[in-house]
């Protein structure tokens, strides 16, 4: 029967965690982190109810630790400038200006060329000391110079200013379809009632490019939990824990000093929540556009 089955399985699991346990090998599930003690009662509570036999969810110990609190507002930071700055690159560059084609190739080079090169080129360009950008703040009159990513306050702005020039070529391609995808019929309408730029462009281009510019604000939250390229080639998490982001803690707790794989995979179970609730949101909007 199914159920004879079922204890089956489940006396080869505890056979085996019975073994591994004599070797003094620790034992890693997904939420849960056991060792063995010689109580077969405690592993076997595992598959029953009793949650007082054996250690509490790591996953409870991820939402309510002070820490994790810190790191999740910080990588959805960059969302309101990466978002702005995307769409009026997009909009500068579907006018018509000198040199288009060429600012296009340009702008969107950063995205495809390797992190690492581009990493290089940017603590080079803002390094405290002999930084070109720092250079020319000091030729501005600019007495306190930033640290950028050296300093505690303006880690994480270098690193969102990075991220946000790293993937804006992607982002412009998807804003410059969208509104090119606009019927040019809408805008000669527009003008005929008299309508000035402005208006054409709140009237027009912003409701026809709404669902591109959903999808690209969810893309950018979605990335931006997802961070961790950019602070592990420019701070890794420095300085002390001012840039530290979700996947960079996931990989510090599972790689870094004593691994800690319980409390890794709960912080990981944390991110995919997280980004399952934005995907869910992505989906109902979807059905609006549609």
């Amino acid at each position: 029967s199914a159920r004879r089955r079922s204890q089956e399985v489940q006396a080869k699991v505890v056979e085996n965690i019975r073994r591994r346990g004599a070797r003094g090998q620790p034992l890693y599930f997904p939420m849960l982190e056991f060792q063995w003690q010689g109580e077969t009662r405690r592993v076997e509570s595992a598959f029953g109810t009793s949650w007082e036999q054996y250690q509490p969810s790591e996953m409870v110990t991820a939402y309510y630790d002070p820490q994790m609190g810190r790191m999740t507002p910080k990588p959805t930071g960059r969302l309101g400038a990466a978002s702005l700055a995307l769409f009026a690159l997009a909009l500068l560059l579907n006018s018509k200006i000198f040199g288009r084609n060429f600012f296009r190739t340009v702008s969107f080079f950063p995205y495809v060329a390797s992190l690492v090169a581009v990493a290089a080129v940017w603590n080079f360009l803002f390094n405290p000391s002999m930084g070109p950008v720092n250079q020319i703040l000091a030729a501005l009159g600019v007495e306190n110079l930033p640290k950028w990513a050296a300093g505690k306050d303006t880690a994480m702005l270098t690193v969102i200013l990075f991220s946000v020039w790293k993937n804006m070529g992607y982002y412009m391609v998807i804003f410059l379809a969208g509104l090119q995808g606009v019927n040019p019929e809408l805008y000669e309408a527009a003008s005929l009632d008299g309508a000035n730029k402005w208006q054409q462009f709140r009237n027009v281009t912003l409701p026809q490019i709404s669902p591109t510019t959903f999808f690209v604000t969810i893309m950018v939250v979605i990335s931006s939990f997802k961070v961790y390229n950019e602070v592990y080639m420019i701070t890794q998490g420095g300085p002390g824990t001012s840039t530290l982001v979700l996947v960079y803690q996931i990989y510090n707790e599972a790689f870094v000093g004593t691994p800690e794989y319980g409390y890794a995979s709960a912080i990981s179970m944390v991110l995919f929540l997280m980004v399952l609730i934005v995907t869910l949101i992505q989906f109902r909007g979807e059905k609006k556009y549609s």
